[in-house]
């Protein structure tokens, strides 16, 4: 009877392996409401209200506040969460048979499709948990000398610089920080202040592909071109670029890539994916300890020990969520939404707007500040007065806070935030 049962759920898993596992009644709707928009461009519908109510009841929202932050981790879709719940009672009920003889097949399953949707070679993507773990992989891993160079800015996400610092004070290394403008004249401009930093010594550049403290989007394929020209390898922090704007992993040429599917692609949180070019992965050292694997593998970058692979599974779900609505057609709707409330409030009075306005730069993010108010002082007052959730950004060169909307939220959400800065904006 036991032997039955094994075989039973052992076929059943390896039929569902890395597929969504729940029917398609909870995308019916977005999936009806696409054919009423046949034949509009996918700017046309970014302000197509009828159609983005008919995605936002895919979430299930807090109505206690209004969430501008989707930076920190983005609001998974409801399937995304209910394929998970079902993923951890499945794997629980055969909790070591599953780990060890199916987990791997599985695994592969999902790399190849989120290779696929990376435009990439699943011998090329490493499933981890979340950008800073992938990119010390790669900063920690690269054979640099004591007085090599790396190339990096000081708008650059803090864990990142702050894995820099520990390699250059355990190696003797070399770091270089630049400053970047917050409103270029060109991509021209950017890929010159990077350029004026490499010298013979440099061996490595990092490029936040979407700046976190203000959305501002840098031309990383520019900068690749340039650098490699001068054989300077580039490392892409693509934590919030990924599924946010639309590009493929080979349109940047970069070498090595590191984001958080639980960020812009609504996975399970604690989810997150290493790129590395198949020509590099033998050179970069791994994080942990790893023998088994052989040295151009990119699994060596893996063995991290037990994991959730609960996780791993439901990443099927949130690519059919992101695919059923379509790479541009949700870029083009997170432009819509920070350009709608940012050009109510461009010329108002002490107003101050720390992220480019020209599309090419920015998407979803936008970073605001009042004149007169500490960003710590504006986040708490939208919170408590108006409960409106942000967070503070006190940067050295941007001082405001982080407004991130996301596709579940309304119009008249934004028309709140708008109306509550105004009002701020106006007591001072």
């Amino acid at each position: 009877m036991q032997t039955a049962r094994r075989n039973f759920l052992r076929q059943s898993l390896k039929a569902t392996a890395a597929v969504p596992v729940l029917g398609l009644s909870f995308f019916e709707d977005i999936q009806a409401a696409t054919l009423q928009i046949k034949g509009k461009s996918d700017l046309q519908v970014a302000s197509d209200e009828s159609f983005w109510y008919q995605v936002q009841k895919s979430f299930t929202v807090s109505p206690h506040f209004i969430n501008l932050e989707n930076g920190y981790f983005t609001l998974a879709a409801d399937e995304v969460i209910e394929a998970q719940i079902k993923n951890i009672r499945m794997i629980n009920e055969q909790p070591s048979w599953y780990m060890r003889k199916m987990q791997w097949d599985d695994r592969l399953a999902i790399k190849k499709k989120i290779a696929d949707f990376a435009g990439v070679s699943h011998e090329e993507i490493a499933l981890l948990r979340n950008t800073t773990e992938a990119l010390n992989v790669v900063i920690q891993g690269l054979d640099m000398k004591a007085g090599d160079e790396a190339v990096m800015t000081n708008q650059d996400y803090g864990s990142m610089l702050e894995a820099f610092q520990l390699k250059a004070k355990r190696y003797g290394t070399v770091n270089k920080e630049i400053d970047l403008p917050l409103h270029p004249k060109s991509d021209q401009e950017i890929v010159d202040i990077y350029e004026k930093a490499i010298t013979p010594k440099t061996k490595v550049i990092l490029v936040t592909h979407l700046i976190n403290l203000n959305g501002h989007v840098l031309p990383v394929r520019k900068i690749a071109d340039m650098a490699h020209g001068k054989g300077v390898e580039v490392i892409s922090d693509s934590a919030h670029a990924f599924a946010h704007v639309d590009f493929k992993i080979p349109d940047l040429d970069c070498d090595y890539l590191g984001t958080s599917l639980h960020k812009w692609l609504g996975a399970s949180l604690g989810l997150g994916m290493l790129y590395v070019k198949k020509d590099k992965i033998a050179n970069l050292w791994p994080l942990l300890g790893d023998t088994g694997m052989p040295e151009d593998d990119i699994r060596k970058f893996e063995h991290i020990g037990t994991h959730a692979c609960s996780s791993d599974l439901a990443l099927a779900n949130a690519l059919r969520f992101h695919n059923i609505i379509g790479s541009s057609r949700k870029e083009q709707r997170l432009r819509y939404l920070k350009n709608y409330w940012m050009e109510k409030v461009t010329d108002y009075p002490n107003i101050v707007l720390n992220t480019p306005k020209e599309d090419q730069r920015s998407c979803a993010i936008g970073n605001v500040g009042v004149e007169g108010i500490e960003p710590a002082k504006l986040e708490e007052v939208l919170y408590d007065k108006y409960k409106i959730f942000t967070v503070a950004i006190n940067h050295k060169d941007i001082k405001g806070v982080r407004v991130t909307p996301h596709l579940y939220t309304t119009t008249k959400d934004l028309d709140v935030f708008v109306s509550a800065l105004q009002e701020i904006s106006s007591s001072m």
